[in-house]
């Protein structure tokens, strides 16, 4: 972890040092934490009379109190102990803060060590910029209140509790140099997502990762009571962190300075560990064991130096220093001359020159340039971004000679291709996945490489070693989170899980999508690998599963989002996953749905067809239909997804069979977003394109993979959108055959054949026999399933008799 030219020896002495500060190291460690501190306050409380010069009055406090001080001392206590770590050993470090609401102390952090000048220089370093600070922070036109994006050197900003580790060991994943402090506060340790996160050190792999050490930091309290862990006995909480696999190294206090003393050698204990776990690793004499990583658990008063009472109530130890210790104070003088005391409790004069700027102890208090915690690159993943040295996808293509004739399992060629990434991009590209890599038909990636596993391997295991670099763990959340730190430290990657467990993971899935729409309107934030999410067991062919496994929801979740950062992808077949898959993994700073099944599906598109198709995004399939090019067609059908796909193609073969004279268009939809007005969003396609596809007047029969509410949305604005009638799935389900579900979503062939009917308008002769022989077929299909357990011969067998030129020739 330091620097290659530091012998063991120096790195002893180093380490030595580290853990016995001397008088003055501790002097300068308080006064620099006493800074943190007093910004953090002001930033809550001061819109004028920054450092004090007079006495306040009401006129310098915000009308608006808004804030979180109770966690904040202690984050600002951890970052001076891990930047005299940084400043004696060069490590490269990230800190990650799971109590988002500590913003304001890695706002008031970051401007100490100059980052946040550098980056907004309206900010700058001296009274006018304190005064800036404090205006803005959780203010009209400001910052918000959390770590968020705007944030310098943040990755994560805990405003949903949850996920700082998941976050943290992602971060370090294929990035040996790195050492990621991932503080847990003791309220998000009772998150279902933190408490399966501890299991992160299960998957690293000290040899060629970096390392994580979590600081759990018990004090007691949330917003309106007592924490689990904080009133746990501390044997209960050792045992519970001993038994997940950690070494726990325990502070415990609020004297100073001997809080300093105590931290400084457990922080040096924790790194000279890591140290020796990885040089033991990165040796020839490794045995391949999961180590016993350190991790410290801090205890330390809620709101340490704050005010200890108010109006005769404790606050400092307890959940009443959780957010503003002092309410009312424009109101009330009491509480007026009470901060201003708390304020001057931290002799603000010793710690700021008459211009504003910190005085030069502090200012040399930190490490400089890259190895600011605020300004380390790891936290701007983009500047570290390598592109992937992609194979040429049409190398993996199926070949399609007539349009449907041939089924195969799309998701198998992703599958190779995802192997041929991993083969060509050795530790710049990871597979994440709940324990699904080989269901979802993506076993190829194992001829490369084995699951990563640290814990004991028996005889009977198959592909999963220390070695490994797919990442399965049965959990939704730590897959999704590590690809998120794994993204936003600037390498590639892709989450795949079935598509109804996505929603397990969706608000996630949310918080990163706000997260890239915040970083884009800033200039500094260089843009990251996409997350690219792949949903496949969908809910349209879940044979063995039920009900539970049944449910597009993601695709609704995500749709409401700006544009500028989410891409929905439904490839109809093998040849558009690929097309489609290639276009996602280039991609930057997006979240990419790609929705398809795994099972047997038919294949539609040649590669070159395949590949013109998905730049449009959407278009005609000429194939499929028998429109009249002097007039518009009677009827559109039009799909969006694979199953559905194939129904909207079966439907048009039944109405150009038993009607020749109704004139069919078949518009199959690969990108929804071209679905909206371009102004809703980038990839809305033209009007004239719209009006090329689906007519200014015909109806309108959508076959749609999700919710048939989606597609009312993505079209409103668009001329006439009543003419649009959507099938789609309507929650109904269960353990049964593929056509089935269909029959019971009225989305099957034969309810798209009566739709069309219904609501063209031009009945052709033939159409009311047409309309009865549908529905004898349903009434025939829903007595054959359950007398025969699978679908009907003529279902089952089903392929596509259309011949003719592929759509985009």
């Amino acid at each position: 972890m330091t620097p290659a030219s530091t012998t063991s020896g120096q790195l002893e002495q180093i380490l030595s040092g580290l853990g016995s500060p001397t008088d003055e190291e501790v002097a300068t460690l308080d006064a620099w934490w006493r800074a943190c501190n007093y910004l953090t306050i002001g930033q809550i409380y001061l819109k004028d009379n920054a450092l004090l010069k007079r006495p306040l009055t009401r006129d310098d406090i915000k009308p608006r109190l808004l804030g979180h001080w109770g966690t904040s001392p202690g984050l600002s206590f951890i970052y001076a102990h891990v930047s005299r770590l940084i400043t004696l050993t060069g490590q490269q470090t990230i800190y990650l803060t799971g109590p988002g609401h500590g913003g304001p102390a890695l706002v008031a952090a970051g401007w100490l060590e100059g980052t946040y000048s550098e980056i907004y220089p309206d900010v700058s370093q001296d009274e006018a910029g304190i005064h800036r600070l404090f205006r803005q922070f959780s203010a009209p036109g400001g910052i918000p209140s959390h770590v968020s994006v705007t944030t310098p050197g943040s990755i994560h900003e805990g405003g949903e509790l949850g996920y700082v580790l998941v976050h943290a060991f992602g971060s370090v994943m294929d990035n040996p140099d790195l050492l990621s402090i991932a503080v847990v506060g003791d309220g998000e340790a009772e998150t279902g997502p933190l408490e399966g996160s501890w299991k992160g050190i299960s998957f690293i792999n000290p040899a060629r990762d970096g390392a994580v050490l979590p600081i759990l930091h018990l004090n007691d309290a949330k917003i309106g009571g007592p924490t689990v862990l904080g009133r746990k006995d501390p044997d209960e909480v050792r045992s519970l962190l001993t038994g997940h696999g950690y070494r726990v190294i325990e502070v415990t206090g609020d004297d100073l300075p001997g809080m300093h003393h105590r931290f400084a050698a457990a922080l040096a204990d924790a790194f000279a560990d890591i140290n020796a776990i990885q040089q033991s690793a990165r040796s020839n004499h490794w045995s391949g064991e999961r180590p016993h990583w350190p991790m410290i658990v801090l205890r330390s008063p809620k709101g340490w130096t704050g005010p200890a009472t108010v109006d005769g109530v404790k606050v400092t130890g307890t959940f009443r220093s959780h957010q503003v210790p002092l309410s009312g104070v424009r109101e009330n003088p009491e509480h007026l001359q009470l901060l201003e005391e708390w304020l001057r409790s931290y002799r603000p004069e010793e710690l700021f020159d008459t211009h504003g700027r910190p005085v030069e102890s502090i200012a040399a208090a930190h490490p400089e340039g890259d190895l600011r915690m605020s300004a380390s690159p790891h936290a701007n993943g983009g500047l570290l971004t390598h592109s992937l040295a992609l194979p040429d996808f049409r190398e993996f293509a199926m070949e399609v000679d007539r349009p449907g004739a041939e089924l195969a399992e799309s998701t198998r060629r992703w599958g190779e291709l995802l192997a041929e990434v991993y083969r060509r991009m050795g530790d710049n590209f990871r597979l994440f996945c709940p324990d699904e890599t080989n269901s979802n038909r993506l076993g190829a990636v194992f001829e490369v490489s084995d699951r990563a596993f640290m814990e004991r391997v028996g005889p009977d295991d198959v592909q999963i070693s220390a070695d490994g670099r797919v990442m399965e763990v049965l959990s939704e959340h730590n897959c999704h989170g590590w690809l998120e730190g794994y993204t936003l430290t600037g390498r590639h990657g892709l989450f795949a899980t079935y598509e109804a467990f996505a929603m397990v993971s969706a608000s996630q899935t949310v918080q990163h999508g706000k997260w890239l729409e915040e970083a884009g309107r800033l200039s500094w934030r260089a843009k990251i690998p996409s997350l690219n999410v792949l949903l496949t067991s969908t809910c349209w062919r879940n044979d063995h599963n039920g009900f539970s496994h049944q449910g597009p929801g993601l695709i609704q979740t995500m749709l409401t989002h700006r544009g500028e950062v989410v891409r929905i992808y439904l490839p109809p077949d093998a040849n558009c996953l690929l097309s489609v898959g290639d276009h996602c993994l280039r991609s930057k700073s997006y979240v990419n749905l790609i929705v398809i099944d795994k099972q047997p599906q038919p294949q539609w598109l040649d590669i070159d067809s395949a590949i013109a198709h998905c730049a449009r995004g959407a278009g005609v399939w000429p194939w499929a239909g028998n429109e009249n090019p002097d007039r518009d067609p009677d009827i559109v059908l039009a799909c969006a997804g694979d199953v559905v796909t194939m129904e909207t193609v079966a439907a048009a073969q039944i109405l150009n069979e038993r009607l020749p004279d109704f004139r069919v268009r078949v518009v199959n939809v690969v990108d929804l977003m071209t679905l909206p007005r371009p102004k809703d969003h980038p990839h809305g396609m033209s009007e004239t394109y719209f009006r090329e596809l689906f007519t200014d007047r015909a109806h309108v029969i959508f076959s749609f993979h999700g919710f048939p509410g989606a597609i009312h949305q993505l079209v409103h604005g668009r001329p006439d959108a009543d003419r649009f009638h959507v099938r789609g799935f309507i929650e109904q389900g269960t353990t049964t055959t593929p056509f089935d579900m269909t029959v019971r979503n009225q989305a099957s062939r034969f309810h798209l054949v009566m739709d069309a009917l219904n609501n063209s308008t031009r009945t052709p002769a033939g159409a009311t026999e047409l309309l009865a022989w549908c529905r004898s077929k349903i009434a025939e299909h829903n007595d054959y399933v359950v007398e025969n357990l699978e679908d009907l011969p003529e279902i089952r067998d089903w392929v596509s008799q259309r011949n003719g030129q592929h759509p985009e020739e």
